[in-house]
This record gives C-alpha cells, sequence and structure tokens, in this order.
C-alpha cells in the first residue's frame, strides 16, 4: 500500500538562505547575522525544522549562479532528491534583484520540489500572486539599476576631478587626508620595487616584461602568487599600463580621459610614455633563464668568428663538472668550441681594471661637470617659462574646443574634437612635469655627482662585490657594445661609453695646471687645448 504524504511532512524540513553584498558587512554590519535569526525566527513560528543555513557574503551580480552559497544549496537539494523543502529568504530582494534571474531561480526550485517562503512576503501560486511578485522582482532590479547608476557617476565625477577610485595597484594603499578624503598614497616597500622595476624597464635596464618577472619574483617584499613566489606575466603587463603610477587617472569606459591626479606618483610621465612606446614597439626576446650567476658574462661576450653570444654549460669531468663558454651557432668555425670559465671571465675582469682612470683627474672631472650643471641650471630657468607658456596656450585651446562641443550637433565632429581634447591633456601633464623638473635643485647636483664619480672611479670595484643583477648593470653602463672574444687570440678593443673615452683622452696626456695670472691673454697654449673649471686653466700638454 502506498504511503500518503501529508502537508505536515512536506513543510517539515527548512534551508535558510542569507546573503550580503560584501565581506564588510558581513564583519562589521552583522548582516548575516540578523538575516538568519530573522528566518530562524519565521522556522519556529511555522514549526519548521532548519537543517541547513547557506549563507553569501559576494553580490555574484545578477546571476545567482555566481553566488557559492546559492550553488550549494542547490546542490544540497540534488542530494537529497524526493524529500521537500522549504526555503526561506530574509528578503524578497535577498531572492534576485533582477526580474529573469528571479523568475528562473523559482523555476529551479520548483524543479526541485522545494517551495519558497519569506517573513516580509507570501509567494502565492496564483495570476494575482505572481503579478505582485513580477512586480517586486522589477522594482528590486531598477533599485539595482538606479544605485548602480548613481555609483558610477559618483565615481566618474571623482575621477573628473583627478582622484583614482579603483581597487588601489600594487605600491599603494587608501588613506584618509583632510583635504583630498580618501586617496591613493604608496605603499612602502612595495612601492620602492615597484618605481624601480618599472623606471628599469622604461631605460632598458630591465629589456623585457620577463626580466621584470623575474626582478619582482626576487624582491621577498613584493606580494606573489602562490608558495613557490610566483608572480603572474598579466600581472607584469598590467603594472607597465597603468597609468596611476604616473600620478594620472582616467577611465575610458566612463568617458573621462587621461588627466593629473592628486595622488603622489611613483615615476615620471615621461617614464610611462617611454614604458608605453616599449610595449608598443618590435617586443624583445625574453631573457633566458639559465642566465645565472655562474655565467655572469653569457649574452654579454660575442664569439669572434660569427658575432653572435656565446653561450655556456658545465661539462661533466671525470670526479667532477667543469666550466665553460662555448659559441653555439651552426656553421661557425668555433661552433662547440669550448673556452675555460676563467679565460672569459678573467680577461672581462682586467679590461673592468684598466678602466679605472687615474685619481688626479677626478678633480678636474668634478669642477667641469659643475660648471656645465650651472651653465645648464641658468639655461633650464629660462627655458621653463617658455614651457610655462606653452602650458596656458594648452589649456586655452582645451577650453575652446570644449566650448565647440558643446554648440556641435554633429558625432563625427563632436568625436573628433574629444580625440583632439585627449591628445592636449596627455601634451598638458607632459609639460606640467617639465615646467616642475626644469630647474634642479643645488641640492641635486652631489646627489647625482657623487655615485656617478663613485662608478666612473672603479666600476671593477662594484662589479666584482655587486650581485648577480649589479654586474649585468656595470657591464652595460662601462661598454657601449658587448665584448667580443677570439679562441686564438683573446679579447678584441672593447668599445666602452662615452664617460670612461673621455677620461681615457685625459689620462693619454700629461697635464698640468695654473692660475689665470700665469697666462697672459692672446698666449698661446702648448697642446694647443684649454678648459676654464672655476678660474683654473687646465692645460693639457706635451712635453
Amino acid at each position: 500500500m502506498n504511503h500518503v504524504v501529508t502537508d505536515a511532512e512536506v513543510t517539515t524540513s527548512a534551508l535558510i538562505y542569507c546573503r550580503v553584498s560584501d565581506k564588510k558587512q558581513k564583519t562589521q554590519g552583522h548582516g548575516l547575522e540578523s538575516q538568519e535569526h530573522r528566518c530562524r525566527q519565521f522556522a519556529e513560528e511555522r514549526g519548521y525544522d532548519v537543517e541547513m543555513v547557506f549563507p553569501d557574503d559576494i553580490t555574484g551580480g545578477v546571476d545567482f549562479m555566481k553566488r557559492p552559497g546559492m550553488r550549494a544549496m542547490l546542490a544540497y537539494l540534488d542530494a537529497q532528491k524526493g524529500k521537500p523543502y522549504v526555503v526561506i529568504f530574509d528578503d524578497l530582494k535577498r531572492f534576485a534583484r533582477h526580474t529573469e534571474f528571479h523568475l528562473k531561480l523559482r523555476r529551479e526550485f520548483a524543479q526541485r520540489g522545494a517551495r519558497v517562503e519569506c517573513p516580509n512576503f507570501k509567494f502565492e501560486d496564483t495570476p494575482e500572486g505572481v503579478f505582485i511578485e513580477t512586480v517586486i522582482a522589477a522594482q528590486g532590479q531598477l533599485e539595482r539599476e538606479q544605485n548602480r547608476r548613481q555609483v558610477i557617476q559618483k565615481m566618474t565625477a571623482r575621477v573628473e576631478k583627478g582622484y583614482y577610485v579603483f581597487h588601489p595597484p600594487v605600491g599603494y594603499c587608501y588613506a584618509k587626508d583632510r583635504v583630498h578624503g580618501k586617496i591613493l598614497v604608496p605603499d612602502e616597500p612595495v612601492a620602492s620595487i615597484v618605481r624601480e622595476a618599472l623606471e628599469g624597464f622604461a631605460s632598458g635596464r630591465l629589456g623585457s616584461q620577463v626580466e621584470v618577472k623575474r626582478f619582482l619574483e626576487g624582491k621577498p617584499d613584493f606580494p606573489k602568487s602562490g608558495a613557490r613566489g610566483y608572480v603572474h606575466p598579466t600581472k607584469v603587463k598590467d603594472m607597465l599600463e597603468r597609468s596611476a603610477y604616473a600620478g594620472c587617472v582616467e577611465a575610458p569606459n566612463w568617458g573621462v580621459s587621461l588627466r593629473k591626479g592628486h595622488h603622489e606618483p611613483l615615476i615620471s610621465f615621461a617614464a610611462y610614455e617611454r614604458i608605453q612606446a616599449r610595449l608598443k614597439g618590435t617586443a624583445n626576446a625574453p631573457a633566458r633563464k639559465d642566465i645565472n650567476q655562474d655565467f655572469p658574462l653569457r649574452g654579454f661576450v660575442l664569439c669572434d668568428d660569427c658575432g653572435e653570444p656565446m653561450t655556456s654549460c658545465w661539462s661533466k669531468g671525470r670526479s667532477q663538472l667543469y666550466p665553460y663558454y662555448l659559441c653555439d651557432t651552426p656553421n661557425c668555425g668555433s661552433k662547440r668550441k669550448s673556452v675555460r670559465r676563467a679565460d672569459i671571465e678573467d680577461g672581462a675582469e682586467a679590461i673592468l681594471r684598466n678602466l679605472q682612470p687615474a685619481r688626479q683627474l677626478f678633480a678636474v672631472a668634478k669642477a667641469i661637470f659643475t660648471d656645465i650643471w650651472e651653465m645648464r641650471r641658468a639655461e633650464a630657468i629660462a627655458a621653463r617659462g617658455a614651457i610655462e607658456t606653452q602650458l596656458k596656450e594648452t589649456g586655452k585651446q582645451i577650453d575652446s574646443l570644449l566650448d565647440r562641443i558643446m554648440n556641435a550637433t554633429s558625432p563625427s565632429v563632436i568625436g573628433a574634437y574629444e580625440t583632439r581634447i585627449a591628445e592636449l591633456e596627455r601634451q598638458k601633464i607632459r609639460l606640467a612635469e617639465q615646467a616642475d623638473s626644469a630647474v634642479p635643485s643645488h641640492g641635486r647636483l652631489t646627489e647625482f655627482i657623487e655615485p656617478a664619480l663613485t662608478f666612473l672611479s672603479n666600476p671593477w670595484n662594484i662589479y666584482k662585490n655587486g650581485s648577480f643583477a649589479l654586474k649585468r648593470t656595470v657591464l652595460k653602463l662601462a661598454f657601449a657594445e658587448p665584448l667580443r672574444y677570439s679562441r686564438n687570440e683573446g679579447y678584441r678593443t672593447a668599445e666602452t661609453t662615452f664617460p670612461f673615452k673621455v677620461l681615457a683622452d685625459f689620462s693619454s696626456l700629461k697635464c698640468g695646471m695654473v692660475g689665470d695670472p700665469g697666462i697672459e691673454p692672446g698666449m698661446g697654449l702648448p697642446g694647443g687645448v684649454t678648459v676654464r673649471c672655476n678660474g683654473v686653466l687646465v692645460i693639457p700638454c706635451k712635453h
């Protein structure tokens, strides 16, 4: 005999679903707890036995299948197939704030034999009940879309005023300011790491996005993914493309073009534009993963026979491994001809040692740099006035185009005006940055000269004691071209960079110094060369 299921048995078991839009409401507003309490009171009043509670602390948009709690509840109903349940919601708006998805979710529960109840709304399977339910669902959708529109409007207005409103980029965090309110501020020490990576890519010191990736992975303080400290390539690309690091804000999807922001930049706008130019240019070959500290010259020493970079390897002997450099280029006369690592690296180190100029030249070099600095600073003061004039003219052009847009009716004309305004806004940012940095302070003279002279005085010492990355940097700064090595004759003549060439030219001459009173006007100088620095004549002379 078949058992007849009564209404009391059908409505015995209940499931509770409660949801807040974000985790902040969960932790600070106690929204989930209050919803669950109301639903349990409702279930107790009707004699329901609550089996499970399914919370959600994410909005999931309008699609209920994007909410993990909702998916878990539907999976629970599927696992208890044939057992009737009552699903209790605190409010109809917690059900689905979209008419289409509201009706779809109702069908999902009906297919599983579950009824829906709510403390402040009575569901009825009548034409009038369905109509009222649909109207309330549509009202919830209207409120959601109106709220979204208001949020976007407020955020758009704030971006237009120069404030960043999105999730803070890596290296930044939000802080409260008495004047600006919520504003981006550098998040140290990550900000310094990001600055170094971006400036390194802009200058070419980091030759590719892969090198930037490895640089970031080598910094313990930089946030990474996974236990192995992995930085995803898309994260690197996103960092390189973000204008926020240059102190700018933009929101293309909301019609807000690039403009200067109020937050502190990590890099200059000029550096940002160099990064974008590099990203749009020919892609650089990725840095090889097997360039490591065992072979710091790999890729920088060329085979003299074919001109291609030499590779390296560890060769197994009878009892141990031996390090070698070799050329692996097809059809090269030196292909697979191994050269001992000591021969390659000792020879390069000898070249670096020979780059060390005589000590007495550095007083002269510093005096020359100081005179040139002061001369350029005077020129910069005059140039800043011209830049400020251009800046004012650019602002007038933007205002004029905005007036034309107000009177224009053709969409194509309006689009052309907007494109031109976007270009002028970029030019305005560029000019403003040039005006601010046109005249360097006196303190920056020491800041620039001292490290430069330290490097020029002894590049070998920096190379010997530096990290692998610093060694690669020293090689790029000291040599204008990669070194060429011949298996039979050793290194060819190295092509050094300009500062070392100048110091080498001074070193090749015998120099003397005399004061102004010792030289009469119009008198010829030995060697025919005269340099004046701080009232001192430097006379390279031949004996």
